[in-house]
């Protein structure tokens, strides 16, 4: 395999290429030959454990990327879209970085807000037009 580039999470975070695994496979789907003899499909593998983030960080990737850690504490992200293994690969490394960023930015807390008092007002005074035309209807002498 040849050599995979480093991941860059942001605010200095970086995580080394050799914690990174690639294993290719063969694709699925419609192709030709090439899905028959050639393995396309690339999936990167890294050790939670492993990365150089903080204990609270790797609880947050924990959590949010549960579906995608199997049992030994792997994360995995695979790529079969493109044609050739290398383009696979480069886009398997990209959404790695992509979600693992995503992972460990902290959720701002919702700010509470109220309806202001003239959109509150604006409301109930359309439901009461609306509510007086539907009062009008039917009320004439071939209603019935």
């Amino acid at each position: 395999m040849t050599l995979m580039r480093d991941l860059d999470l942001g605010r200095g975070i970086v995580v080394p290429a050799q914690l990174l695994r690639a294993v290719t496979s063969r694709s699925g789907g419609p192709g030709g030959q090439n899905v028959n003899k050639v393995e396309t499909r690339v999936t990167i593998e890294v050790d939670v454990e492993a990365l150089p983030l903080s204990a609270d960080e790797k609880q947050l990737v924990r959590g949010r990327l549960a579906g995608r850690i199997n049992r030994q504490g792997v994360l995995r992200v695979t790529s079969q879209a493109e044609r050739s293994q290398i383009a696979n690969r480069d886009r398997a490394l990209s959404r790695l970085e992509e979600i693992l960023h995503d992972a460990i930015v902290p959720v701002r807390p919702r700010k509470k807000t109220r309806t202001p008092k003239a959109a509150k007002r604006k409301r109930l005074e359309e439901k009461r037009r609306r509510s007086e035309i539907k009062k009008l209807r039917g009320r004439g002498e071939g209603a019935g």
